[in-house]
């Protein structure tokens, strides 16, 4: 039997992340033990975990179907209030970016602002898709701490 997930808005609709992290063993770090999973990860995995998230100011953004974790972190970098000009720049970047490497652009946005979101998206167009894998891990890891100290 798998246990329920204590979080269950940690990762975008991932519960596997969690389940495997309660049947191993504890390190006393439930970050870490989260991220050991998602690192431990088959390459398949890693990126529908990736694919699982949204793209910022999105369709899910429009259509009122992101988690409320997504909502609440898209609206405090000011996603949710673009201007028709920030919209279509998102969205053009967002088609960019997916059509470079396949998955959406991640970041954690309450870390950063629109501006410098759409700086990071500009960039990233550029990097590689291993590197870009590798960010985006890196970054759908600071979005659980932050929901694992929400949680707290």
């Amino acid at each position: 039997m798998t246990a329920e997930p204590t979080h269950p808005a940690l990762f975008e609709h991932s519960p596997w992340v969690e389940a495997r992290a309660d049947a191993a063993p504890s390190s006393g770090d439930r970050h870490a033990d989260l991220m050991r999973v998602v690192h431990a990860a088959t390459q398949d995995e890693q990126l529908a975990l990736i694919r699982a998230h949204p793209e910022l100011a999105g369709k899910a953004a429009i259509d009122g179907t992101l988690t409320h974790a997504s909502a609440s972190e898209q609206a405090s970098a000011g996603l949710d209030r673009l201007t028709p000009e920030e919209f279509e720049r998102f969205h053009a970047l967002n088609a960019a970016y997916r059509a470079a490497h396949q998955m959406p652009f991640i970041i954690c946005v309450r870390l950063t602002d629109k501006a410098g979101i759409l700086a990071a998206m500009e960039a990233r167009i550029a990097n590689d898709t291993p590197t870009e894998i590798a960010t985006a891990l890196a970054e759908i890891g600071k979005i659980t701490k932050l929901r694992l100290e929400d949680a707290r």
